[in-house]
């Protein structure tokens, strides 16, 4: 393109770009359409606002009608509570009188759950609760009032004389945790001018709700009663919207009222929202067709502007990619030269004429011989250039000498294609020319290096051997393996069929000749990036015929023809393998010693462990044939006792079970286990160690804690250890009664480094632990009692760790005196894979 085309073209460019009115006369029809919208946008708006106005006065209107009714409902109530109230007060009815006025009242009103009279110490005389109620309900003659808010407003009825009512507030269902909202009145009872208690009447919120609010209220809007902190006791209610999102035609607003319910006040509240019944103005459908034809409107002069700048971009673009492959072709180092059909040179780019030195204007038009063809191989260029008009052409290309103006000679390649015009028809040929002078001089280098590496590969002492995958010959064999092995091609495959080096995802097929002259690789075509790219295999494998113990390394590569080829690397190790097997047979001596070593451990902890149960069977036992002598036992007694036993003597040969299998080094039977069961079967053990100590036992779960996954017969144990040295440190305080006394909690914790975690924690209230016991406390065979082994609370501590748990102990303080301690430990929910462990006690378990 000559820079004539080129100053043409971006005048052309510059006359086709468009001007401030082309601009203006796109941009004020969309401005108007925008406008217009906007106008209908705002009319919708304004009938939207009228629309909610007119629903939030007729949902004023039903909510004060329903209040009306709810109102007058508890006026009813509270009169006919005055007048049986009024009855008491002139002893015209007696206990009996008043239960069958007020199941009357309760039975006649369901609102109306219960019906008290009360005296004026606060004492109920008599009640009468709805047969419906739970039995968590009835209240006893003489019992006090339950609730603080019945005291309250007893207490603001006897000082004023009149009727008032509670703020709403919940109790109990006994299901659970569930909780029912109820209201309360209280009206005053007179004995003459002294006052003598109150009749009250107990309201279910919900009874209120579904009795109060008329149906047809109910049926259209979304009803509730709250409270004053504007929590729903009942009925229910409708998320709040935003109010800019209420005034959309497709959202449902929220039309509401809220009105307090009188007599009671603000502590109850009345709230209604209605429900969308129609879509009012949206339903037009004119609306809706000037709204498409306006969003028409501006799609298509929206479509037509991005067309129009689509149309300027697309001509920047062509002058820009004209720019760009003009200085492309200017940059690139690769000569190219253009013949037409008789042989003379129509075109070459500046890369050709820096390559021979000649310029475009000496080079266009000329014709065979040309200047940059050496002397002495002009008939041999001359040959190739009648080939290439003759379309004989190689795609690899041909190496060729060319001569530079200054007389030097260089080496190229050249790659000839047809050259098609627009219309497809050949016009010429394009060659273009490397510059292949320094790939050459490093092919030479590379030759000479490859010497050298075969020298090193020959001087090593391991074999090296490579062979092609399918194939009987040798590709490559250094000296050693020619030294060991004699050069067959058999000893290759021997070294890998020893080693198991055959990779099972390659099938290796029989070699056969095709009977022609040359062969075929059978593995062509098979994908072998991966096995290429894969780390080498090791194996180590004894030779009889040398005597000798070598390490056998294997990889696969790509051959220098592209067939796949298996190298293997043998390295004489026998040195090092005669030092492993004396290092693994003084091994075996030191583990033999560690084992007699552990079973002389294993007999203190069989005895203390099974003290336990044996202790509970001989208790039971006793138990059993004092009960039996002095006729005091039942059947099914005497078989809740066996059956107990029956589990305890299960336990010690579960114990024994575990301790053989430190021998046998197996794992724990670790199950996902309950925590509130851990506990039971804990204190079910422990319990009878700290009645016959006289010590209280007092325990709390934690609601919903997560399983655990533990062996359940080891975490007992420890519970059980720490629950029986509470007792004997409680009873060597020689504490009181009142002070005798042993805490197990267990409740969820998180735990740094240990994430979530169930803490166990035994706090009794003994003499606490000395600062010098402290320090030994987790230490094997020591101990503060005179018949103790002193592996207790090291084993309690093993066993936690085995479960990747923490333990720890501390002295509880009233002052600077000591009131007791307190053992802690920790077990996380979700466990690690073990990794190790203490040597000692129950951790070896878990090797």
């Amino acid at each position: 393109m000559t820079e004539a085309k080129i100053n043409w073209l971006s005048r052309w460019w510059r006359s086709q770009s468009p001007t401030r009115q082309d601009r203006f006369a796109l941009i004020a029809p969309l401005a108007a359409v925008a406008v217009f919208l906007m106008a209908i946008v705002a009319a919708f708006g304004y009938l939207r606002l009228e629309e909610m106005s007119r629903e939030q006065q007729a949902v004023q209107r039903d909510v004060e009608y329903a209040q009306q009714r709810l109102r007058l409902r508890l006026l009813e109530r509270q009169e006919q509570l005055m007048r049986l109230a009024a009855d008491i007060s002139n002893n015209q009815i007696d206990s009996e009188d008043f239960i069958t006025q007020a199941e009357s009242l309760v039975r006649q009103f369901p609102e109306l759950q219960s019906v008290v009279w009360i005296d004026a110490r606060k004492r109920i005389r008599v009640s009468y609760t709805s047969p419906s109620m739970p039995g968590l309900y009835v209240r006893l003659a003489g019992d006090a009032p339950r609730y603080p808010e019945t005291e309250t407003v007893f207490n603001l009825v006897r000082d004023v004389r009149q009727p008032m009512y509670s703020v709403p507030f919940s109790v109990p269902t006994g299901m659970g945790t569930e909780t029912m909202p109820v209201l309360q009145v209280q009206v005053p009872l007179a004995d003459g001018a002294r006052f003598a208690g109150v009749v009250m009447g107990e309201y279910q919120i919900d009874g209120l709700m579904r009795y109060g609010v008329p149906a047809e209220v109910a049926a259209k809007y979304a009803v509730a009663l709250v409270d004053g902190k504007n929590r729903v006791l009942s009925g229910n209610t409708s998320p709040k919207r935003n109010a800019a999102v209420r005034l959309l035609p497709w959202v449902q607003h929220d039309t509401e009222y809220e009105v307090p319910v009188s007599p009671i006040g603000s502590s109850l509240v009345l709230r209604a929202e209605a429900y969308r019944t129609s879509l009012g103005v949206i339903g037009s459908a004119l609306f809706w067709l000037v709204l498409f034809l306006s969003g028409m409107t501006a799609f298509l002069l929206v479509s037509a502007w991005r067309h129009t700048r689509r149309r300027i971009r697309t001509q920047a673009a062509l002058l820009q990619e004209t720019g760009f492959r003009r200085a492309m072709e200017n940059s690139m180092l690769t000569g190219m030269r253009a013949l037409d059909l008789q042989g003379r040179i129509t075109y070459v780019n500046p890369a050709f004429c820096q390559m021979t030195g000649w310029s475009e204007a000496e080079l266009v038009g000329l014709t065979a011989p040309f200047p940059y063809w050496p002397e002495d191989d002009r008939e041999l260029l001359a040959a190739r250039l009648e080939d290439e008009l003759a379309g004989r052409t190689t795609s690899g290309g041909f190496q060729v000498r060319v001569k530079h103006r200054d007389g030097s000679i260089f080496d190229a390649r050249m790659y000839v294609s047809p050259l098609v015009d627009g219309k497809g028809v050949q016009s010429g040929w394009m060659t273009s020319m490397t510059d292949i002078t320094e790939p050459n001089r490093v092919r030479r280098q590379l030759s000479e290096s490859y010497e050298r590496f075969t020298t090193v590969l020959e001087g090593l002492d391991a074999s090296v051997s490579v062979a092609p995958l399918g194939g009987d010959e040798l590709l490559f064999a250094n000296k050693m393996y020619r030294l060991w092995f004699g050069g067959k091609a058999s000893e290759h495959l021997s070294l890998v069929a020893q080693a198991g080096q055959i990779d099972s995802g390659i099938v290796q097929p029989e070699f056969k000749d095709s009977g022609q002259g040359d062969s075929v690789d059978s593995l062509a075509g098979l994908p072998t990036e991966e096995l290429t790219t894969a780390r080498s295999e090791n194996a180590e494998i004894f030779i009889p015929d040398l005597n000798k113990w070598l390490e056998v390394r294997s990889r696969y590569l790509n051959w220098t023809d592209g067939r796949l080829a298996q190298m293997v690397i043998a390295t004489d190790i026998t040195p090092r393998r005669v030092a492993e097997d004396l290092a693994a047979q003084q091994a075996e001596k030191a583990q033999s010693a560690s084992r007699l070593i552990t079973m002389g451990e294993m007999a203190s902890s069989v005895a203390h462990e099974l003290n336990q149960p044996l202790t509970a069977i001989s208790n039971y036992c006793n138990g059993m044939v004092s009960r039996i002598q002095a006729k005091q036992i039942s059947e099914e007694e005497m078989l809740a006792a066996l059956e107990k036993t029956a589990r305890q003597a299960q336990r010690a040969g579960q114990i024994i079970q575990r301790i053989r299998s430190f021998v046998k080094r197996s794992a724990p039977n670790r199950t996902e286990s309950e925590v509130s069961q851990l506990v039971s079967e804990a204190l079910e053990l422990a319990d009878i160690e700290l009645r016959r100590r006289n010590v209280r036992l007092t325990h709390y779960l934690a609601a919903r804690l997560p399983k655990l996954m533990v062996d359940p017969i080891l975490i007992e144990q420890v519970l059980v250890n720490l629950l029986k040295n509470a007792a004997e440190s409680i009873d060597n305080a020689n504490r009181p009664s009142s002070r005798r006394s042993v805490e197990l909690r267990a409740v969820p914790k998180q735990m740094e480094g240990m994430g979530e975690a169930v803490e166990f924690t035994v706090t009794d209230t003994g003499q606490g632990l000395a600062p010098e016991v402290m320090q030994r406390l987790f230490e094997a065979f020591f101990s503060t009692k005179a018949e103790g082994m002193g592996i207790g609370l090291n084993l309690c501590r093993s066993i936690v760790e085995s479960h990747q748990g923490r333990m720890h102990a501390e002295n509880l303080y009233n002052g600077n005196e000591v009131t007791g301690c307190r053992f802690s430990f920790w077990l996380p929910c979700q466990p690690v894979a073990f990794d190790g462990g203490r040597t000692g006690g129950f951790a070896a378990l878990q090797t």
